[in-house]
Order: structure tokens, then C-alpha cells, then sequence
């Protein structure tokens, strides 16, 4: 097929069926979901009145039913009858989440991307991705709607744990590799990931949701958008959803630059851009840059944003926006023309190609390795004066932590479970069971009590999942359980009740956290903002109180994002994180605390000491942040020590490893800077760890981070192992954009660190790099 026969179907539609193509229709215009996930209050008849000219995009597929089978059989028939209407027989783009995994209730969920970005792992990503699109294709989805590829150096935005954390180039590397495995190397799987949010979303003022980001036009270039770059041009992705925020006075949605010469014009994106959910409205209702709903519709498709999702509340005025010539028909042709292309190569286009077949159902048994496997890799051993690994056996071990017997914890948004709550919480709306002054934004609203509820459905979900407590008791029944402290309760600790409680422990494991979702009382996810990164609850005065008692106290966190763990780490004789592991979460976390796993996860974000610090981020600019190479300029008063609490990286193990820097130096003809290492296990037990090389421009015509990390490699090693790495990075990795606009690396010296972590740096080397164009 050629872009003539594209563009030859395009001039055959009529301008009603051309803007049928641009609009979403969400399944809540059909009906309901019932509280348990069964969709009996469908009503597909609807849909000729609903849009009667083509359905373009099918929104929220996932709420039809929780029931594989039944999912199937109802999205066939809503194809089936939009191929009715549709001109040519066109079918619907049908979206679907995949963070986590497909999300339905029949997908495999794996640990949240940040998770994942703990193991720097990205052949798990990948695979795990793999997955995703082989059950997303089963169910007859279409897209993708990941990765996420947002830099997230804020933590007090409660979405970082559907990103890869703070760094470009980990977050690049992560992001192709899902992009690799939900496409596959020849786009050939009948799955197209959609990533997003482009762009700045993570970088929101105030880490409030939604917020405008402050960022120049330079650093969108050069860090917001990198990892989008690196997977346009690596793994070949195709198609972009936008941000919900603003940057410089121009909400995303309406912004030509980034929609169009930035991330079309330079980065080559060669698809289509979709809206997140509702943010050309937001042009009319939030931002109000719009006075009307063709204005609005006009401002978004001169952007260069294709399609509006969830429904059609804006673009069904594009008619109106062309009568009033606020757009011409070769607007709307030009995104039609992008639409049907992905139409086209997924088989949605009888004329043009046969629809493709359904990807054969992938067996169970190895996602569930595979998802061990990435749970395992991810925990992030943080401190340890020898409380770990615990030696159990005789020993009187006491669990205590509101998070140590519950399953709900370890899931956050975009998951299984969470997606179960939603229907939940509209019933406790429609039932009256909330206080009389709610947010009006369902994510906002808070419901007293429901959270056994919650539990018991994750419970049902997951039969075979343990908690931490279960998973401890399977291996050493003798383990004893005290229900202390609360994630929503802050009164005051008993601190002689909890005294009372442990006793004469040999060792306290507690294991404290918060949870993420959607809807419900949680502290963290989308629309789930923090002012404070505290832990929840009474949990920071349980920990002190347990302090009190004597006894070694060996902490667990279970979070998906950081929290501020100063106090946590001042009372533990070693400190695990946890980080949104799913149902693998409870044998994970207990194979590690007894030895049976060797921890080796390394932090994908900054741990700051104080919320005043944020946002903290080990790649600041000379000048700023916490580290000055040549001394230090300025501080916090008030602190004694201005860095992380947990640096970028951070990891340790039950073992220890040196690591040599031996050779740096640059490939002329290959335009890359070569290092090579030697990394061994000076320890006596078997472990992973991963080495990281770091770059540092020492002199340049902008202001450049003191460090920037290059690439890295996960190595695991038997007691007295070495082995030699070779890290060869291609110099525009160090790329930026320069004063006259151009992007690339000025002549001049560059410093390579080779490291554990960013604050732990075993070599150091220079090279000298010509002119690099990028």
C-alpha cells in the first residue's frame, strides 16, 4: 500500500465521515459497569444515534466486562456494528491501557514501570511487554496507551510510579525496550504503543496534577523530550498522546511547537498524536484559551493533536470550527490521513488490507516467572548494619506495619485492581455513602471504611498472592503478627502497648508504605498529589515507638515513589524498598529478607531528606543543586548535609563488589566514547549489581549537569568472580541544544565516571571529544 491510496480513500470521505475518524467514543455513552465488573447495562444500539457517521476510536474498552470471553464477544459486536456505520468498512482504533500489563482483568500484571526501572533490566521490560501485546492483541486492542515516558523528578506528584524515574537516559533505555516488545522488531504484532505524556508532565508545579511545567524550551529539547527522541529513532515508535499541562502560557494540546516542529519536525514522529483524556476540553473549561468548543477543537488540530479521546465533547464542533474558518478542509484531511495510516497497518481497512488475526493466548505459568523475576531484581536493598539477611529459624520474629498482611498495597493505578475500585467508588457516589463535601473529580473523592473492601478484591484477583506476613509464615510458621499502626489513622501510638506487643522479639520486621490507585483513600496516583512525603498514618510513630522498645527493627517500605525516610532509617538496622511489586510483592520481599534472593535493585529517582529540597534530581546543572564539583556555592541553613538521603543508583547487597576504570577513549569512526571495567565480587555470596558510567561536560557554551548518566550494564557475579565490561555510548548521548539553536557536543574535555551509584564513584577518566552533530 502507498500514501496514494491513503490519501486517494481520504478525498472519498465527506467532511462528517473525515471528523468521525478524529473522535473517540468512550463505552460509559453505552451504558454502565456494574460493582462487579460485569457490563449487563450495555446498550450497543445506541450507537448509530451516538455516531452516525463512523466510529473513529473506541475509549475504556476495558470496562465492558471482567470476563475474557464475554469482553471479546461484546467488543466483537461493537466492531462489528462500527464497521456498519463506518464508510468502507472502517473499523475503530480500539485503545487500551498497559503500564503494568493489559489492563483487564484476564491480563498478566506485572510490577509498575518504576518497578521495573529499578532492576535497570531492560530486556525484563521488554519481555514483559512481550507479554502485554500478545494479550492486548488476544482481546482484539488495538493501542497501547505506554509507555510513559515522563521525566519524574518530583515526587510529590503521585504518578511517578507509572514512569522510570528521573533520568533521561534510563528512562530512554527502558522506554525503547517496552516500545521493542509491545511493536516487536517489524511492527509486526498487531499492537502499536502509544507513548505519553508529551511533554513536561512530571516536571508540574508543585508536583500538583496537571499543573503548568516551567521549563524553557531547551529543556524540553534536551531532557523532556529525549526519551520520546530515543524511541522514535530506536524502536521505531508511532504514536504520542500529549500532556495535560501548560508550558510557558501554552497548554500542550494547543501547542504547534511541541506537537509539530518539535516532536514531528525534528523528532520524526511519523503517526498520529492523541489526546489524554479530556485536555482539549481543558482548552475551553481549565485553561481558557478557548471561548468556544470550535475554537478549542480549532486550537488542537492546528497543533497538531489528530484525535480527541475519551468521546467527542470538542471535535464533534469541528463542522462549525470549518464553516467558521477557523480551520481549512487539508487540516482535517492531514489528520485523517495519519489516523488511517495506523488504521491501514493494523487491518482495519478492508479495502486496503485483510485484518489481521488475533495472536495465539500465551501460557500463564511463565508470565508469573517472569513477574517473580522482575519483583525479585527491583527490591532495593537501602541500608543494612547487619539486620540482613534474617536468620529466622529459633529466632522469636515479630511482623508488625499496617502493610505487612495486606495485598492492595503492593498494586498501584493502571492495574487490575485498581481498575476493579472505579465501578466501587461510583457506587458508594450513587449510594450517598460519602461525606456531603467531596471533589468533584472522582479520583479526589475520599470513601470512609471501603477499604476492606478494596482488600478483599484484590484477594479475589489474586487467590495465590501472599502477603508479606503469609509469605514469611509459609517458610517459618513461628513468625508471630501484631496489628500495629495505620495508614489512615493518625492518632497517637500506645508506645507501652506497643512495647507490650513485641516483647522480648529478637528482631521487629515492620513493614509500612502507601497506597496508590485511582479512587479511594489513597496517597499517591493520578489526581493524588502530596504537600508532605511522610509516610501516612501513625507509621513514623509506630517506628519510633518500636525504637523505644530495644529490639532490631528491620524496615520495609512499600512505595512508588520516594517518601521522606530519614526517621524510618535513624530507628532500622537495614531498610528495604519495595516498590509497587503486585501479587509477587509478598514472596518477593520475603525471599530477600531471609537470603533466599540476593537484593540487587537500584534506585531510579532521588530520595530527598526534606520536602523543602524538591525537587532533587542527581543530574542538576553546575550551579545548582546539592553537588558542586569545584566546592560548594550556596545551601540550605537549616540542613547539615544539603544531598539526597538516597542517592540516584543507590543499592546495596549482602555481598560487595570493587569495580576498576581502566581505559577511556574515543572511537573517531564510530563517533563514540569507549570505556572498559573490570567488576568483581570481593564478598562470599553470589549477587547482582549494576555498573553505571556517568559523563560530565567540562566546559560548554551552555550550563551543562554536573553529571549525566551514559549507560550501564546489570552484571551478576559468583563469590570472587571478575569480569571486563565495555561500555561503547555514542557521543551525541551527551547532546544539547546549543546557543544558535542547533543540537549536538561542542570540542572540548569530558570527565566519565565510572560508578555504583551516582554519589558512588570507583574511576574516573577523561576523553576529549571533537565536534559532534546530533
Amino acid at each position: 500500500m502507498t500514501s496514494r491510496d491513503i490519501h486517494a480513500l481520504v478525498r472519498r470521505l465527506d467532511i462528517d465521515q473525515k471528523i468521525a475518524q478524529l473522535q473517540g467514543l468512550s463505552v460509559y455513552e453505552l451504558g454502565f459497569v456494574t460493582q462487579a465488573g460485569s457490563g449487563g447495562g450495555w446498550d450497543f444500539t445506541r450507537l448509530p444515534e451516538l455516531r452516525p457517521h463512523g466510529v473513529g476510536h473506541l475509549s475504556m474498552v476495558w470496562l465492558l466486562d471482567a470476563d475474557l470471553s464475554v469482553f471479546q464477544r461484546l467488543l466483537g459486536e461493537l466492531q462489528e456494528q462500527s464497521r456498519e456505520i463506518s464508510p468502507f468498512g472502517i473499523g475503530a482504533l480500539v485503545h487500551g491501557e498497559g503500564v503494568n500489563g493489559f489492563l483487564h482483568e484476564s491480563g498478566t500484571q506485572f510490577p509498575t514501570a518504576w518497578a521495573q526501572a529499578a532492576t535497570f533490566a531492560p530486556e525484563l521490560t521488554k519481555a514483559c511487554a512481550a507479554i502485554t501485546s500478545a494479550e492486548m492483541r488476544q482481546a482484539n486492542v488495538h493501542l497501547c496507551f505506554s509507555p510513559v515516558l515522563d521525566v519524574a523528578r518530583d515526587p510529590r506528584w503521585g504518578r511517578v510510579h507509572e514512569t522510570y524515574g528521573e533520568d533521561p537516559e534510563l528512562i530512554s533505555q527502558m522506554g525503547v525496550a517496552f516500545v521493542q516488545g509491545i511493536n516487536g522488531v517489524h511492527g509486526d504484532t498487531g499492537v502499536t504503543a502509544v507513548a505519553k505524556h508529551f511533554t513536561g508532565y512530571g516536571a508540574s508545579e508543585g508536583g500538583l496534577n496537571q499543573a503548568a511545567a516551567q521549563l524553557g524550551r531547551r529543556a524540553v529539547r534536551d531532557v523532556y523530550a529525549e526519551p520520546f527522541r530515543r524511541a522514535i529513532a530506536e524502536a521505531g515508535l508511532d504514536s504520542v498522546m500529549n500532556s495535560y499541562n501548560e508550558i510557558d502560557g501554552i497548554p500542550a494540546a494547543a501547542d504547534p511547537w511541541l506537537l509539530s516542529d518539535l516532536l514531528r519536525g525534528e523528532l520524526g514522529l511519523p503517526g498520529a498524536v492523541v489526546s489524554d483524556y479530556d485536555s482539549i476540553s481543558m482548552l475551553l473549561k481549565t485553561y481558557h484559551t478557548a471561548t468556544s468548543p470550535a475554537e478549542a477543537a480549532a486550537q488542537a488540530l492546528h497543533a497538531g493533536l489528530d484525535v480527541e479521546l475519551p468521546n467527542n465533547e470538542i471535535f464533534s464542533s469541528l463542522g462549525e470550527a470549518l464553516k467558521e474558518g477557523l480551520i481549512q478542509e487539508a487540516d482535517l484531511d492531514r489528520a485523517v490521513t495519519r489516523v488511517l495510516r495506523v488504521k491501514q497497518r493494523l487491518g482495519l481497512i478492508p479495502e486496503l488490507a485483510p485484518p489481521t488475526k488475533p495472536a495465539a493466548p500465551s501460557g500463564k505459568e511463565p508470565n508469573q516467572h517472569l513477574g517473580q523475576d522482575v519483583a525479585e531484581q527491583a527490591i532495593v536493598l537501602l541500608q543494612n548494619d547487619g539486620g540482613l539477611p534474617l536468620d529466622v529459624t529459633g529466632r522469636d520474629v515479630v511482623v508488625v506495619g499496617p502493610a505487612a498482611d495486606e495485598i492492595r498495597i503492593h498494586f498501584g493505578a493502571y492495574t487490575a485492581v485498581a481498575n476493579r475500585e472505579v465501578p466501587l467508588g461510583i457506587a458508594e457516589i450513587m449510594s450517598g455513602r460519602v461525606p456531603e463535601q467531596v471533589f468533584t473529580d472522582l479520583f479526589q473523592v475520599r470513601f470512609p471504611g471501603i477499604e476492606p473492601a478494596f482488600e478483599a478484591h484484590a484477594r479475589q484477583l489474586y487467590p495465590e498472592a501472599r502477603t508479606v506476613l503469609d509469605a514469611l509464615r509459609a517458610r517459618h510458621p513461628h513468625v508471630r503478627y501484631e496489628s500495629l499502626g495505620s495508614l489512615d489513622d493518625s492518632k497517637p501510638v500506645d508506645v507501652d502497648a506497643v512495647r507490650d506487643a513485641v516483647g522480648e522479639a529478637d528482631v521487629v520486621i515492620a513493614v509500612v508504605g502507601e497506597r496508590t490507585g485511582w479512587v479511594g483513600n489513597n496517597t499517591a496516583g493520578e489526581g493524588q498529589s502530596s504537600a508532605q512525603l511522610r509516610l501516612p498514618g501513625n507509621q513514623d510513630a509506630l517506628l519510633a515507638a518500636l525504637a523505644r522498645t530495644g529490639r532490631a527493627v528491620v524496615t520495609v517500605v512499600v512505595s512508588g515513589r520516594p517518601l521522606l525516610l530519614a526517621d524510618a532509617a535513624a530507628v532500622s538496622s537495614a531498610m528495604l524498598l519495595a516498590p509497587l511489586l503486585g501479587q509477587y510483592a509478598g514472596d518477593a520481599i520475603a525471599r530477600v529478607l531471609t537470603g533466599k534472593v540476593n537484593p540487587s535493585g537500584k534506585l531510579p529517582s532521588t530520595f530527598p531528606r526534606t520536602t523543602g529540597q524538591l525537587p532533587l534530581y542527581h543530574g542538576h546543572h553546575y550551579g545548582s543543586g546539592y553537588e558542586h564539583p569545584t566546592g560548594m556555592r550556596h545551601g540550605y541553613g537549616d540542613l547539615a548535609d544539603n544531598g539526597p538521603l538516597f542517592a540516584f543508583g543507590h543499592g546495596l547487597s549482602y555481598t560487595t563488589f570493587s569495580l576498576e576504570l581502566e581505559h577511556v577513549g574515543f572511537d573517531a569512526e564510530r563517533t563514540a566514547i569507549q570505556a572498559t571495567c573490570t567488576v568483581a565480587n570481593t564478598g562470599t555470596r553470589a549477587g547482582a549489581t549494576v555498573v553505571q558510567l556517568y559523563g560530565r561536560d567540562e566546559a560548554a557554551t551552555v550550563v551543562r549537569p554536573v553529571r549525566q548518566l551514559l549507560a550501564f550494564q546489570r552484571v551478576k557475579l559468583a563469590p570472587g568472580e571478575r569480569r571486563g565490561l565495555t561500555f561503547d555510548v555514542p557521543a551525541a548521548r551527551l547532546a544539547y541544544t546549543q546557543p544558535d539553536g542547533t543540537r549536538g557536543v561542542e570540542p572540548g574535555e569530558v570527565t566519565v565516571l565510572a560508578a555504583f551509584a551516582s554519589d558512588d564513584v570507583r574511576g574516573t577518566g577523561s576523553v576529549l571529544l571533537p565536534a559532534v552533530s546530533a
